[in-house]
């Protein structure tokens, strides 16, 4: 079985920074990709940022030039650099994490929310 362990959230004020941490534990095998993963009250949970195996990012163009996804391969952790924070970025962020045969494991969430 396979982890995520999602950490960093909480209440910040608009223009704010916060920090998710995503940690991976299990059998973990064949990695193609890690991302972060957004879902607002009655809204579709949305792509924020996600990062290949290879190390290719790709970017919700609401976040791009405020949140940076990085990782550590070593220790199996994504993270989500958040800058600039607005309201329209509450919302519960999830952990995605997405190996071989198409299988993909999710977080469990954790709430951000920008007050204005």
């Amino acid at each position: 079985q396979v982890q995520l362990v999602e950490s960093g959230g909480g209440l910040v004020q608009a223009g704010g920074s916060l920090r998710l941490s995503c940690a991976a534990s299990g059998n973990i095998f064949s990695i193609t990709g890690m991302g972060w993963y957004r879902q607002a009250p009655g809204q579709q949970r949305e792509l924020v940022a996600a990062i290949t195996s290879g190390g290719s990012t790709n970017y919700a163009d609401s976040v791009k030039g405020r949140f940076t996804i990085s990782r550590d391969i070593a220790k199996n952790m994504v993270y989500l650099q958040m800058n600039s924070l607005k309201p329209e970025d509450t919302a519960v962020y999830y952990c995605n994490l997405d190996v071989a045969f198409g299988i993909s494991y999710w977080g469990q969430g954790t709430q951000v929310t920008v007050s204005s």
